[in-house]
């Protein structure tokens, strides 16, 4: 049976794929700060692992993936998918302090996931395993006001294509999946009007986040050897193509 990590698996994106990896048979470690929304994740499902960590801290990220490890053997794929935003704001409008809370999840968590994920690939026998990072549309084009959550996500692309490379030698594949618009608790804004590059605010499209978790499975389910380097999952109409 194979096994997955899976970050920010306490709500929207995250749990929504820690659920169809479980009802395909997967083991499934569901990482996330709150203990209580994992575990409501987990509820009725076999193979799940709740390891309550937060991903901001190097010695609890070290310490769930060795527990993971330590039940399951190996470690087969991690999706790297927790993340922070920050309300739209001009940069001379965001604090230090406002742009370390963003930064700090969505750059340094996602380091030290794929670090921890990296280690043990490499060592293992058979070495190898695949990595998924979550990036986003703002990987690619920004939206207003968005200067933290933006770097973070280019940040996250320069990530993506470093592993690919580096993981060439150790059969470690890695991707990057860049989402737009999947209807979570984090983009309920959307529904209600969100600032656009003229200056308007407007309702944006949205899609059911269980695509987002059907294209993780697609990528984490290529046969060894292929990897889907690249996968844009977005509402069909969304403001992207154009966007800026």
């Amino acid at each position: 049976m194979p096994n997955i990590l899976i970050t920010g698996a306490g709500s929207g994106i995250g749990r929504v794929t820690a659920r169809l990896f479980l009802e395909h048979g997967w083991h499934v470690g569901l990482i996330g700060r709150r203990e209580e929304a994992l575990a409501e994740t987990a509820a009725g499902h076999q193979g799940a692992l709740v390891l309550p960590c937060d991903v901001t801290d190097p010695a609890a990220v070290d310490a769930a993936f060795a527990q993971a490890v330590a039940q399951w053997g190996r470690l087969d794929a991690l999706f790297n998918n927790a993340g922070a935003v920050l309300i739209s704001r001009l940069i001379d409008e965001i604090s230090y302090e406002e742009w370390r809370a963003v930064t700090d999840v969505n750059i340094s968590g996602m380091f030290l996931c794929a670090r921890a994920a990296f280690r043990q690939m490499r060592r293992q026998d058979p070495m190898g395993g695949r990595i998924i990072n979550n990036g986003s549309i703002s990987a690619d084009v920004p939206r207003p006001g968005s200067v933290p959550y933006t770097v973070s996500k280019h940040a996250v692309t320069g990530l993506t294509r470093t592993l690919s490379l580096d993981g060439r030698p150790f059969n470690i594949a890695c991707g990057q999946i860049d989402i737009g618009n999947a209807l979570t608790d984090m983009a309920q804004a959307m529904t209600k009007g969100v600032p656009q590059a003229d200056g308007s605010v407007r309702v944006e499209p949205v899609m059911d986040a269980t695509e987002v978790a059907r294209a993780v499975w697609h990528m984490a389910t290529m046969p060894e050897g292929t990897n889907i380097q690249w996968l844009t999952v977005m509402a069909t109409n969304m403001p992207y193509i154009g966007r800026g």
